[in-house]
């Protein structure tokens, strides 16, 4: 399997459990990402929605993230300022990761939820790992909405992850962040690596301070990005795996259908709905990157890491 972390340790807490945490930036590194945030705000142009182009979002958004603003021009200058100061960093840390999605992430006073999910899949998942940085620039814990995760779910639910495709774990989001999540508090600058597959969610910011972190999307330098789509109004039995770059994700409607795109595949496709019990399950399950490989070793070493 292809490794993410060039140390070890970081690795072996990533495989058992789907993110890893880093010490990250300097104080004077976060002081300038804030400021690089307010001093954009101006030039957004405000968030896409689904219901321009008929589709209905089930919740109203009640924090700010880069990556549905309607500026192309606004999310690029994001995206430069951020890796700016992140790529130095993870050229030490990372084996070889390239940057797609950069977002700044604002939470309002008494709002903020982001709803229980997995990150959509942007690689091919059973030969590569995709991950988010993700960095508070303040403290990040649970009375102002810090990343909670369902420990070990990566790579076990939702193999064809994508903004239209239907999610097998969505009638039970209540029981899961009710039983299953683990939070993790962290200082403003300390980071969290995550596997794009794990299941995350991040409550309201009940504070009424400021609650600004940045999440960076990268994936393995030699690896082809892909996006999943589901047209719904077409077929729901029906994904359309495309080839893409980084510039798709700059101008792109996660609501409207794709232009110029460049298929590898078209996947059949079977709504499906976990219950708890299969959930569990699925968990203590093999991950479906295993597949063709020694089972038998990777127990083993789980009983190690564990």
């Amino acid at each position: 399997m292809r490794k993410v972390f060039k140390q070890e340790s970081l690795q072996v807490e990533l495989d058992k459990k789907g993110y890893a945490c880093i010490p990250f930036l300097s104080t004077e590194e976060v002081d300038t990402l804030i400021k690089d945030y307010f001093e954009l705000l101006p030039e957004r142009g405000g968030n896409l929605l689904g219901e321009e182009t008929d589709f209905a979002t089930a919740d109203s958004i009640t924090y700010d993230f880069t990556f549905i603003d309607r500026s192309v021009d606004y999310k690029q200058k994001v995206f430069d300022r951020i890796t700016e100061i992140f790529m130095p960093r993870i050229s030490t840390i990372l084996e070889d990761y390239k940057p797609i999605i950069a977002n700044f992430i604002y939470k309002k006073p008494d709002g903020g939820e982001v709803p229980l999910h997995q990150n959509w899949a942007f690689v091919d998942e059973e030969k590569y790992t995709s991950v988010s940085i993700w960095c508070p620039l303040v403290d990040s814990n649970t009375d102002n909405g810090t990343l909670q995760f369902v420990d070990g779910s990566h790579k076990r639910y939702g193999k064809w992850r994508g903004p239209m495709v239907p999610w097998e774990l969505e009638s039970i989001k209540n029981q899961i962040i009710q039983k299953y999540l683990t939070p993790i508090d962290r200082k403003a600058g300390e980071a969290i690596v995550l596997d794009d597959s794990v299941i995350h969610y991040s409550n309201i910011n009940y504070t009424q301070g400021l609650r600004l972190a940045i999440q960076l999307i990268l994936i393995p330098a030699e690896a082809p990005s892909i996006h999943y789509h589901m047209d719904p109004k077409e077929d729901t039995e029906k994904i359309q795996m495309i080839e893409v770059d980084r510039n798709f994700y700059m101008g792109f409607n996660p609501w409207m259908k794709p232009k110029n795109i460049k298929d590898i595949k078209t996947i059949k496709f079977k709504k499906n709905s976990l219950n708890e019990t299969e959930f569990l399950k699925a968990l203590k399950g093999p991950r479906f990157d295993e597949k063709g490989r020694d089972l038998n070793l990777l127990q083993k070493l789980k009983k190690i890491w564990m």
